[in-house]
């Protein structure tokens, strides 16, 4: 009886963190932003860019939303 029941417990929290890992991978990929095109035209009259400009595209996206956060103020706790 007591092997039942911790086998029964066992693939509860199976369950739990199997729906709570789902829950999270469905939400990072929703956050995942898409590159920006390097030339406003859009990608079918861009030229081929090379892996190093896209590299950089990207350290400077990251760098600019670094720094955009970096500005914003922090939140004041209250005091009590």
């Amino acid at each position: 009886m007591k092997g039942i029941f911790g086998l029964v417990g066992l693939l509860v929290a199976l369950a739990i963190v199997g729906v709570v890992v789902k829950k999270q991978l469905d939400t990072s990929s929703q956050r995942v932003p898409a590159l920006a095109p390097a030339v406003p035209g859009g990608a079918a009259s861009a030229p081929a860019t090379t892996v190093r400009e896209q590299s950089q595209q990207v350290q400077q996206q990251y760098k600019q939303a670094v720094e955009g956060l970096m500005q914003q103020p922090r939140p004041m706790q209250d005091e009590k």
